[in-house]
């Protein structure tokens, strides 16, 4: 563990960036949701009862991914598997499992789940971006050395600081996300579209990146970025005639009729 990683300590306890950060990211992402969801008149409780199932299975299928396709670092002490506080979040298991369990607690309801994977798309993003900086102060999830003028030292040597290059990406695929939540959508475009900006972003990145998790020669990330991207155009295209959603103006009993 490297020795940026504590953030302070209380007495024998030691608090690390990685765990600051990611409930950061989770606290900001709740936020966010709250509040579109109040600016749709979406009900709170609802919302609630997603995200009590969301997040802890966003956090198991992120750890399980890792370890899963990391096995050899845990075979010899498989009680390392229950350390998270020492990283080893797959962010690929943690959106697998977070959309099936978001789809699980929605499929039979209205709004139904591509309404609330719109709703959430933009918290994501967000928390991915601070998230990464956790990989910082764990000093993991970096690049190859380079003589680039932006490189980080890391390691013993200067190298591309992946986890800079997705935060920023995070940040982007965050901004187009909110900007079109906040404008006449069709149902799942919003998710669409953060799937295949995400993907884009992360299947580059990942070229660079020391770490990468594999199944034989391919990449995981690369993989499943292909499988992110093309599920985005599916949903655009099934519903590309569906109506547009508006919450720019007030209607009248939306929580209680809106049933797109």
């Amino acid at each position: 563990m490297s020795s940026t990683a504590i953030a302070f300590s209380i007495g024998n306890l030691y608090i690390r960036w990685y765990g600051i950060l990611i409930s950061l990211a989770l606290a900001l992402g709740i936020y966010l949701a709250y509040r579109e969801s109040k600016r749709e008149a979406l009900d709170d409780d609802q919302m609630i009862n997603i995200l009590l199932a969301v997040i802890p299975s966003a956090i198991i299928g992120a750890r399980l991914y890792y370890v899963i396709f990391n096995w050899s670092s845990y075979a010899a002490d498989w009680t390392r598997v229950f350390r998270t506080w020492e990283g080893g979040l797959a962010i690929h298991g943690g959106i697998i499992a977070g959309i099936l369990a978001c789809w699980l607690m929605t499929h039979r309801k209205e709004p139904g789940f591509l309404r609330w994977a719109d709703l959430f798309s933009p918290s994501l993003a967000i928390g991915q971006a601070i998230g990464r900086w956790g990989n910082f102060f764990n000093q993991e999830a970096y690049g190859y050395p380079t003589n680039l003028p932006w490189a980080m030292y890391i390691d013993g040597a200067y190298r591309h600081p992946t986890f800079l290059y997705e935060s920023l990406w995070d940040i982007l695929t965050f901004i187009i996300s909110i900007k079109l939540l906040r404008r006449p959508h069709r149902r799942g475009s919003v998710f669409a579209v953060y799937l295949i900006v995400y993907s884009i972003g992360r299947f580059f990145i990942e070229t660079f990146r020391t770490d990468s998790l594999m199944v034989g020669f391919l990449r995981t990330a690369m993989i499943v970025s292909i499988i992110c991207i093309a599920a985005g155009i599916i949903i655009i295209y099934y519903n590309r005639k569906s109506p547009l959603l508006d919450f720019r103006t007030p209607q009248i009993n939306r929580r209680g009729n809106n049933k797109s």
